[in-house]
């Protein structure tokens, strides 16, 4: 369970990034590597929400699969700071997100249980787009 907020959920996302995005674009949009280097994630629309799908998983990592997907919501809080929630449909899972953005680095911090489990993951951008 939390293995998956550490990959998706790694996603989870945020504010702060330079012009590279199209105009309005929330700045974690792209392709993003979680900094153990076991997964690989794209961010963008889907509808009026944002998700969060793995497009790549390292052999032999558990709990993960490539296509898995989080659909998050949530606001900016500016100064780089992305606030929401992650559904992720293959676990019927809610989790309380918090995305960090700065230049190429993202952090992101998913919690279940009111807070009292949380995972924090760090990313480094690929490349930008949908």
């Amino acid at each position: 369970m939390i293995g998956r907020v550490a990959s998706l959920a790694g996603v989870l996302l945020t504010a702060g990034v330079g012009s590279a995005t199209a105009e309005g674009d929330p700045p974690f949009y792209g392709h993003w590597a979680r900094g153990d280097g076991n997964a690989r994630i794209r961010i963008a629309p889907c509808g009026s929400e944002v998700c969060v799908t793995n497009t790549w998983i390292k052999p032999g990592t558990p709990g993960e699969k490539t296509g898995d997907r989080l659909i998050m919501q949530g606001n900016s809080d500016g100064a780089g700071k992305w606030l929401g929630t992650a559904f992720d449909p293959q676990r019927n899972l809610r989790y309380k997100m918090t995305i960090n953005v700065a230049n190429d680095q993202m952090t992101s911090d998913g919690c279940l249980l009111g807070g009292l489990v949380c995972k924090h993951m760090s990313w480094t951008r690929l490349g930008w787009g949908r």
